[in-house]
């Protein structure tokens, strides 16, 4: 069994067949499940009724077809003496003098147990009712099959003997397909993975439907999803079959089949288990369904899962999870977001009631996306654009490139702007703490921070207004910024936008045609290093580049989706940066590195979130110690960089 990290790997199997000749299909299934062994498949697939094909009609009442169906399945079962990995197959058994149709589940040279169809459909197309039962019908709970007791039943839950993540339930074609589908009490159960054999014809945008039903159930019971329908050489008296297979994970499409593939087609994807148990464990209401399901039992059926490792991970990582790599639904979800800071500012700005905003505008990108969610509220609460109120406060170590692009900016929208130089402000306050000027430590940049902020709280008073908070998501979480400073605002926009998506967010509202008068600045703004400019030590340059210390964002808002979103530990998320492909821009040992460098400063710097301002949640990553993260502010990391280390 793979045992990387919480991942299984699954392998949906549309086979080539020929309807009604089961020694062909036998040989077709084996080639297949072989190749899958091959490929170290944990658990393989394939269609309903696959052992004759999905259309023999009244071919099933035929008693050669259901005897020589039987045969085929014993020597399947034994040409998996020497394999572990579980095999999902379909045909007709009979039970009770009456025929079901039936998922028969195999491992080891055994049959672990027979999944019975329960939704037998009998409308337009589909006429199964003239041959099969509901598994409603079936009274026994076992059956014997080539000498073995086999359990029967839609109770069963086949459980790995070494993995307990690795849970298997069963359903069948038209089972997923009403109101209340058996997965959904498989899962509440403890199934983490459903397989659903499947011959669901094709009609025009059926395929989508069944890609949205699929897509939805698999969020819905939190689980992975395998789903094969029949192929192209099913008989096309009436319909066609397409060979539609998906493996989906917690409303994610991992991997899709071409459809219409006349040498039948396998695909396969890697299911993270360990995430599944994390979203189960956390939303609260998926525990709570039990109760939908106390009347029912359920049987474990236990079978031996093999340790295998596989240094290829078939799943695809985004190394910017944050941020859609699709450019249709990437722009949708910038505007998504862009209106959710919007509205939240709204609301809050109705409230006070306050129509006067003050934004502290460096010329970087936070306070631009700051700014920029300010004009669109304004416009939105039909609001003076002027009373929006920006300050430039140049310290020791500003730059003529950013003072000029915060006058540039806010110029292009005709918001307010002044300059506060805070030189001497804060040369008056280093003199009095008998700071040495030379010094350029934390103390010397912390002033400047303090005092811009105490500037912008101050002046909010004078004019009855509220400071914006510029600071971000990512900053949040590496503790990278001032207590006191700019870590405090009375309402912060950004705080649930990390650095990656701040700077992807600018640049997609410089392309909005209301926004298109100022993307010229917002370019040279977007091409600015990023930094705090708090010390210097050439004149002129930006010298203090914020990456060059802590580290590259793009590493430490994956590390941090992953730790809060998953609850990764630091070798899997190491694990998952490589197969990120992360290592063509940063070696094994940078990620490492960075990696370290994460952990020690979250775990650090929880007693700045623990008093952070209020702020709009954007995503499913948060850090508001009111909402998403309640850590407390002494938490000892010393076990998760113990980890680091081992790498």
């Amino acid at each position: 069994m793979l045992n990387n990290h919480g991942f299984i790997r699954v392998a949906a199997v549309v086979p080539k067949l020929k309807v009604g000749n089961t020694f062909y299909n036998e040989g077709e299934i084996l080639k297949a499940y072989k190749e899958a062994i091959a490929h170290s498949a944990d658990l393989v697939v394939f269609p309903e009724l696959c052992m004759t094909g999905y259309t023999a009609g009244d071919l099933f009442h035929q008693e050669v077809l259901q005897k020589q169906s039987l045969k085929s399945l014993q020597r399947i079962v034994q040409a998996t003496k020497r394999q572990k990995a579980v095999l999902a197959v379909g045909l007709p058994i009979t039970i009770e003098g009456k025929l079901f149709n039936s998922a028969a589940i195999i491992s080891i040279g055994k049959i672990l147990g027979v999944v019975p169809k329960t939704y037998i459909p009998g409308y337009k197309e589909f006429y199964e009712e003239r041959w099969f039962a509901s598994a409603r019908d079936l009274r026994t709970k076992e059956i014997e099959l080539f000498g073995q007791t086999v359990p029967v039943g839609t109770d069963l839950l086949f459980r790995a003997k070494n993995n307990s993540d690795f849970v298997l339930g069963v359903e069948i074609c038209e089972d997923l397909w009403v109101p209340l589908p058996p997965s959904s009490y498989l899962a509440i159960a403890g199934a983490t993975v459903i397989t659903n054999l499947s011959a669901s014809n094709e009609l025009v945008g059926k395929a989508d439907y069944r890609r949205d039903l699929i897509t939805q159930q698999s969020a819905r019971t939190f689980s992975g999803y395998v789903y094969v329908s029949s192929g192209v050489h099913e008989s096309t008296t009436d319909v066609v079959f397409s060979g539609h297979a998906l493996i989906a994970e917690n409303g994610t499409i991992l991997m899709e089949s071409r459809r219409f593939e006349r040498e039948g087609e396998i695909i396969y994807s890697d299911i993270d288990l360990s995430h599944l148990r994390a979203d189960r464990a956390k939303i609260t209401s998926f525990g709570e369904s039990i109760h939908e399901v106390s009347e029912r039992k359920f049987r474990t059926v236990f079978f031996e899962d093999e340790e295998k490792e596989k240094k290829d991970l078939r799943k695809f990582v985004d190394s910017h999870p944050f941020m859609p790599s699709d450019p249709q639904l990437r722009d949708k979800r910038m505007k998504e977001i862009f209106a959710i800071q919007s509205a939240g500012l709204a609301k809050r700005l109705e409230f006070i009631p306050t129509n006067k905003v003050i934004i502290g505008l460096s010329g970087g990108l936070d306070s631009t996306l700051a700014l920029l969610v300010a004009v669109n509220t304004f416009k939105l609460l039909g609001l003076k654009i002027k009373n929006i109120k920006t300050f430039t406060l140049p310290g020791f170590a500003t730059t003529r490139r950013t003072r000029l692009n915060a006058w540039k900016f806010a110029e292009a929208f005709g918001v307010s702007i002044e300059e506060v130089d805070i030189t001497k402000g804060s040369k008056q306050h280093l003199e009095d703490l008998g700071h040495n000027l030379k010094d350029q430590d934390l103390t010397y940049e912390n002033t400047q921070a303090r005092y811009r902020t105490m500037f912008l709280l101050d002046k909010a008073n004078q004019v009855g207004g509220i400071v914006l908070g510029t600071g971000d998501l990512s900053e949040l979480a590496l503790g990278w910024c001032t207590f006191n400073g700019d870590h405090i605002s009375q309402y912060g926009v950004n705080a649930g936008v990390p650095k990656t998506l701040v700077r992807h967010l600018v640049e997609w509202v410089s392309q909005q045609p209301e926004f298109l008068k100022a993307q010229g600045v917002l370019k040279d703004i977007l091409d600015t290093p990023i930094s705090p400019e708090l010390t210097r030590k050439v004149k002129g340059g930006i010298d203090q580049v914020t990456e060059d210390i802590i580290g590259p964002y793009e590493l430490h808002d994956f590390f941090l989706y992953h730790f809060l979103r998953w609850g990764s530990s630091p070798k899997k998320i190491y694990y998952l940066a490589i197969n990120a492909k992360f290592d063509k821009n940063y070696t094994g040992t940078d990620i490492k590195k960075w990696l370290a460098v994460f952990v020690k400063r979250f775990f650090d710097n929880q007693w700045k979130r623990s008093v952070m301002p209020d702020g709009p949640k954007v995503g499913s990553v948060s850090l508001s110690p009111r909402g998403d993260w309640r850590m407390p502010s002494d938490g000892d990391g010393a076990i998760w960089l113990k980890e680091t280390e081992e790498l």
